[in-house]
């Protein structure tokens, strides 16, 4: 994903939070990057994941985040592991 694409899509992702924009965002790079690296079409993709090839076009430009399940799934397809690594923050979160 080229540098652009990458910020246009960490700032659609934004209004979900700044944090967890940046985290989908690097999801969608990740899930792009392993596609092609494979040499897969996004239609091929979604076959091998029982999805659409829209619900992936959705996930890599950012459209929606990606659901645990569906991301179980593309990992499979793509011969990948998925990794949640849950860490204590550096900094306390602001209360509002």
């Amino acid at each position: 994903m080229a540098p652009d694409a990458f910020e246009r899509l960490r700032e659609r992702l934004a209004h979900v939070d700044a944090d967890q924009g940046w985290f989908f965002a690097q999801i969608a790079e990740q899930v792009v990057e392993q596609r092609k690296a494979r040499g897969l079409s996004q239609k091929e993709l979604a076959e091998l994941t029982g999805t659409t090839q829209s619900a992936i076009a959705r996930l890599e430009s950012g459209g929606r985040p990606p659901r645990i399940d569906t991301l179980l799934n593309i990992a499979e397809a793509l011969d990948c592991e998925l990794i949640v690594d849950l860490r204590p923050r550096t900094r306390p979160r602001e209360k509002t």
